[in-house]
């Protein structure tokens, strides 16, 4: 098969992250309506998505995988061109046939390597693999030759620079279209600061391919200033969108009331889990005392939030 390497897909690029719950279709169509670039899917595991079936739902044109009557990964054929499927795996094998299986419906596959969750780390899969750079980079070369897609790879920080520098330069050599690096070590969570001056260090270093930032971006106004001041090629926003997808609009972001509508809009379209939507809602509001999420806790309907 021709490997297909596309850096212009993540070059100067606004970029919604891989969210666990946060980042299904609903939330990634309403980023592409406010100027995300790209949108990435949340992380799904290989084991998960083999075996699914691929079906069309008529009624809402969006495309599902499903097994044993449980909704896996939900797309749209609007979001293809834009949409990086994140793969979660161990085995280069096993990350190839799940790849295989959603690459008509993607425009890439990236590989999580940052996952600090201990589910991951006990299967030997997200910042676990930060750890075995030969699995990490044999899982990498198995899906750029054999795939077809454009592929990435997602990490973070390790305890040194120098250490960081050299798994970059590692990974860069796998073939792969772009890196992504959250600026935090595996042990580091969102409360401690993100270390920004780490990556331009990685760019001087990896110089062939985009390198993506990610950690601590709330504003457009970060990504400007990112870009302004080191040799990255584009942003992922986390935190920032989950509180307010409008985040990627240029001209600002709107209220998070609007938001948070227009979040309710598109779940309904799309027919989403009403579990999943509200645990999104409840992800935006971040007054967790407030009237508006204590009356969001308590609703059991999409009717019942409506109101928000």
């Amino acid at each position: 098969m021709t490997i297909v390497k596309n850096t212009a897909l993540y070059t100067n690029k606004h970029i919604l992250a891989p969210m666990v719950r946060v980042g299904t279709l609903p939330m990634r169509l309403l980023a592409l309506d406010y100027g995300a670039d790209l949108v990435y899917s949340p992380e799904i595991v290989d084991k998960a998505i083999i075996g699914t079936q691929r079906t069309v739902d008529e009624s809402t044109g969006t495309i599902h995988y499903t097994k044993g009557g449980k909704l896996v990964f939900q797309a749209h054929p609007s979001e293809k061109d834009r949409l990086v499927f994140q793969l979660g795996t161990a085995d280069p094998e096993l990350a190839l046939q799940a790849a295989q299986l959603v690459k008509q419906d993607v425009a890439a596959i990236d590989l999580n390597c940052g996952c600090p969750k201990k589910f991951s780390i006990v299967s030997g899969m997200g910042a676990a693999l930060l750890k075995d750079p030969e699995k990490l980079c044999k899982i990498l070369c198995t899906l750029v030759e054999n795939i077809g897609l454009p592929v990435s790879c997602k990490i973070r920080l390790l305890e040194s620079t120098e250490k960081t520098v050299e798994l970059c330069r590692m990974i860069e050599a796998t073939g792969v279209s772009a890196l992504t690096v959250h600026c935090r070590t595996q042990d580091e969570r969102p409360r401690d600061p993100g270390h920004w001056d780490q990556f331009e260090p990685i760019c001087q270093a990896v110089t062939s391919i985009p390198v993506i930032a990610n950690g601590d971006f709330f504003k457009h106004e970060d990504a400007i200033n990112i870009r302004n001041t080191t040799s990255i090629s584009s942003v992922m926003f986390a935190r920032g969108a989950m509180l307010n997808p409008s985040v990627f609009q240029p001209q600002g972001p709107t209220t998070q009331h609007e938001a948070a509508q227009a979040y309710i809009r598109k779940a309904m379209l799309v027919d989403n889990l009403f579990q999943n939507t509200k645990y999104t809602l409840m992800q935006m509001y971040e007054d967790t005392k407030s009237d508006v999420f204590q009356q969001l806790t308590r609703s059991k309907t999409i009717q019942q939030i409506w109101w928000v």
